[in-house]
């Protein structure tokens, strides 16, 4: 890690097998997930990190990197004893998963990706302008990176089990970019909820379903917090 990249804000909640959040951009771990943190944490270590300009953590001072933000989020449930461990993304944060899954698989032991997209599309890439020059200052460097990520040569390499949920009244990332990430990981499995973006927010209970029958359903240890 870089000097430039600072530490990220981590909290840690709950016990059992290691569950490892990547929120999207400009959002944050309470603004992504709060509706769901106790249900995550009932039976799994739930590590939270927070990226630079969120939360707690402070601004980094070069423009963010994909690779390097990845590594910060997966060595903030290292340094806390969480040594292999689902990682749960959303939006931006399925980009994160999955390199996390390419670049960790030592310690990376299932996906749940929510919301997500390979690389941004028209659509998106029309409504980032906007997007950005609404956002504060501390926060556009999530929207700078996530212009220009294609992580689509990745997905054939991740080799964990994988959960894809869709949302499918989606107004900033449409649907079709969670298929192409199902129909690109091998064997994942696919889920659709009625639900614009945040969905853990508007739709929590119809999201955890499919999640929490998803990681209960992992062989043991697949999951698991073990160091």
């Amino acid at each position: 890690m870089s000097d430039s990249f600072p530490a990220l804000a981590t909290t840690v909640t709950g016990t059992g097998p290691g569950l490892l959040l990547a929120h999207g951009a400009t959002g944050s771990i309470e603004g992504n997930f709060a509706p769901v943190l106790p249900a995550l944490g009932t039976d799994h270590t739930v590590v939270a990190p927070d990226y630079p300009g969120s939360g707690a953590t402070p601004v980094a001072d070069a423009p963010l990197d994909l690779d390097e933000l990845t590594d910060s989020v997966v060595d903030s449930a290292v340094r806390r004893g969480v040594g292999r461990f689902a990682v749960l993304g959303f939006s931006l944060g399925t980009q994160v998963a999955v390199r996390a899954a390419v670049r960790h698989p030592e310690r990376v032991t299932a996906l749940v990706l929510t919301a997500g997209f390979a690389r941004p599309d028209d659509h998106l890439l029309g409504l980032l302008p906007g997007w950005r020059d609404q956002t504060p200052p501390a926060l556009r460097p999530h929207i700078d990176m996530a212009a220009s990520l294609d992580i689509t040569g990745d997905l054939a390499e991740v080799a964990v089990p994988t959960l894809v949920v869709a949302t499918t009244a989606d107004s900033l990332v449409r649907p079709m970019n969670s298929r192409a990430l199902a129909a690109g990981i091998r064997g994942a499995r696919y889920t659709e909820i009625d639900s614009d973006h945040v969905v853990m927010v508007e739709r929590p209970e119809e999201w955890l379903k499919p999640v929490l029958d998803f990681l209960r359903s992992l062989p043991d240890g697949t999951d698991g917090a073990g160091t």
